[in-house]
C-alpha cells in the first residue's frame, strides 16, 4: 500500500494539537538534551572571526517537536555564525520548520519567538529538537502562531534570538541574531530556501524586541537581507526600557520582569552590577540567573526598582555604566526601518496590575508603554517610511492583545508577499513620549 505523506492542513492540525496537548502536560523525554549537546558549540579549528556572519557552521535534520512530541514536520538546524551586543564573533542555533515537499522556497516567515528566558536551555531550538522545560513551554505555546504559517505552505524561520547566553532584553543582539539567521538560511543548501526568497518578519513581546531590531539594524549591518524583506509585523513592543523599568515598577504582575531584564542587559554588555545592589537585590539576581518568566510574572508584586539597590543609587541614572547600556537599547536612536511596518500595541495594562498614571509614561498593555510606540511609528514616518501601520488596542492588555494581533498580522504578511500596497497610518498617529537618551545624574 503507498504511504501518502501528510496534507499541509494535516501537518498544521498535528502542530496546533501537539501544542493543546503539551499545555495540558502531555511530554515526551528528549534524545537531545542540551546540556550534553555538542551542536551547540562551535569547534572547528579556524577562529569564529575568521567567518562572516551568516556562515553555516553546523547542520543537523530532525522531526519538530511540540510539547517533547515529534510532529511530521521536517526542522533543519543550523549552527552559525553572528555578531553578539558587543560586536564580537559568536555562534548561534536556528530552526526552518519546513511543511512538505509543496513548500514555497520563495517565501519564507522569519518568526521571532517571546521565549523570554535567562536560560539557555530554554531556547526555541531545543524545544524543536525534543528538550522540555518549564521556561521552554511558551516555545510550544508558540505552536499555535506558526501552524497557520505551515498551513500556508511557508518555511518558518526561528532562531534563537538571545543567542546562547540568553540575553534576556539585548535588543541589539537579537537583531543581529535574527538576520545572521536568514543568511544562513537562505545560504545553505539543506533548507530547500531559495538564496533570494522573499522574507516576512513576525514577533509579539520579545519577539517584536527582535523583529523591529532586525528591521532597524538591516539595512546598515545585512543590506543583502534589507533588500529580500517583505515587511515586518509586530505588536507589543519593547522601545526605551528606562522607562519601562519605572512603567513596571510596583506593579502586582509584571513587576518581576526588571530584574530579568537588568540581568539579560548587563549580561550582554559585561556589567557588573554588584556594587550597586542592596541585600534584597543580590539576593534576587542570584535567584534569576537562570529564570524564565514562569518563574516571575506574578511572583514578585509591588517590587520596585528602589528595592533591588542601595539608597544612594535609587535613581537608575546614578549609575553611568547602566545609563549607558540602556541607551544602547532605545529603539529611538537607531536608523528607520526601510520596510513597510504594522505596530499594534494594547492600552488596557490596568487589567494586568500595572496603572496608566505616571507621568511622562501614561497607559500601556501593562509591560510595555503605548506612548513610546507611538513616538516610535511617527519618527518612522516622518524620516523616510511612510509605510508605516499603527494599531491600538484600547481596551486590551499585553496577553490578550496577542490574541488580536495574531490573525491581523498574518494577513498583513500574506498581503505583503502578494504584492500588495502596505497600508499606512502616517499623519494619523497621536503623539506620545519623548524617546530622548537618558542623562546620568549625580548619586
Amino acid at each position: 500500500m503507498e504511504t501518502r505523506r501528510p496534507t499541509r492542513a494535516t501537518l498544521a492540525v498535528l502542530v496546533a494539537a501537539a501544542a493543546v496537548a503539551g499545555g495540558a502536560g502531555v511530554s515526551m523525554p528528549s534524545a537531545h538534551a542540551s546540556g550534553t549537546d555538542g551542536f551547540y558549540s562551535y569547534d572547528g579549528r579556524a577562529p569564529l572571526s575568521s567567518y562572516a556572519p551568516g556562515t553555516v557552521l553546523k547542520t543537523r535534520t530532525l522531526s519538530y517537536h511540540v510539547a517533547g512530541i515529534p510532529t511530521p514536520v521536517k526542522a533543519v538546524q543550523l549552527l552559525y555564525r553572528t555578531t553578539d551586543a558587543q560586536g564580537r564573533p559568536a555562534a548561534n542555533v536556528t530552526s526552518v520548520l519546513e511543511p512538505d515537499v509543496t513548500a514555497n522556497p520563495n517565501k519564507v516567515v522569519s518568526y521571532q519567538s517571546f521565549y523570554d528566558s535567562l536560560d539557555p536551555e530554554d531556547s526555541p531550538s531545543r524545544s524543536i529538537a525534543g528538550d522540555v522545560s518549564l521556561g521552554g513551554a511558551v516555545n510550544d505555546a508558540e505552536a499555535l502562531f506558526i501552524a497557520p504559517e505551515l498551513l500556508q505552505g511557508y518555511p518558518v524561520i526561528v532562531a534563537d534570538t538571545q543567542g546562547q547566553k540568553a540575553d534576556f532584553a539585548a535588543g541589539p543582539e537579537y537583531g543581529t541574531n535574527t538576520l545572521d539567521s536568514i543568511r544562513a538560511v537562505t545560504a545553505s543548501s539543506a533548507t530547500g530556501v531559495s538564496p533570494s526568497a522573499e522574507v516576512g518578519l513576525l514577533g509579539y513581546s520579545g519577539g517584536a524586541i527582535a523583529t523591529d531590531w532586525a528591521a532597524a539594524l538591516a539595512p546598515s549591518y545585512a543590506p543583502d537581507v534589507n533588500k529580500n524583506l517583505i515587511g515586518a509585523t509586530e505588536g507589543g513592543l519593547l522601545v526605551d526600557p528606562a522607562h519601562n523599568l519605572k512603567y513596571v515598577s510596583g506593579s502586582s504582575f509584571w513587576a518581576g520582569v526588571s530584574p530579568m531584564a537588568i540581568i539579560g542587559a548587563a549580561r550582554a554588555y559585561g556589567l557588573d552590577l554588584s556594587p550597586y545592589l542592596s541585600a534584597y537585590g543580590a539576593a534576587v539576581f542570584t535567584k534569576l540567573q537562570n529564570a524564565s518568566f514562569a518563574n516571575v510574572l506574578g511572583q514578585y508584586p509591588g517590587l520596585t526598582y528602589q528595592q533591588l539597590v542601595k539608597p544612594q543609587y535609587a535613581d537608575p541614572n546614578s549609575i553611568p555604566e547602566f545609563v549607558k547600556v540602556v541607551n544602547k537599547l532605545n529603539l529611538g536612536s537607531r536608523r528607520t526601518p526601510t520596510v513597510p511596518l504594522s505596530i499594534s500595541q494594547g492600552e488596557g495594562g490596568w487589567a494586568e496590575g500595572t496603572p496608566g498614571d505616571k507621568p511622562g509614561i501614561g497607559k500601556g498593555d501593562g509591560v510595555m508603554i503605548a506612548g513610546d510606540v507611538r513616538t516610535l511609528a511617527r519618527q518612522y514616518c516622518s524620516t523616510g517610511n511612510s509605510s508605516v501601520q499603527w494599531t491600538p488596542y484600547p481596551l486590551t492588555s499585553h496577553i490578550p492583545t496577542a490574541a488580536l494581533w495574531a490573525p491581523t498580522a498574518l494577513a498583513w504578511l500574506d498581503a505583503r508577499f502578494a504584492g500588495l500596497k502596505a497600508p499606512s497610518s502616517c499623519g494619523s498617529i497621536p503623539a506620545g513620549n519623548p524617546l530622548t537618551p537618558q542623562a546620568p545624574t549625580a548619586n
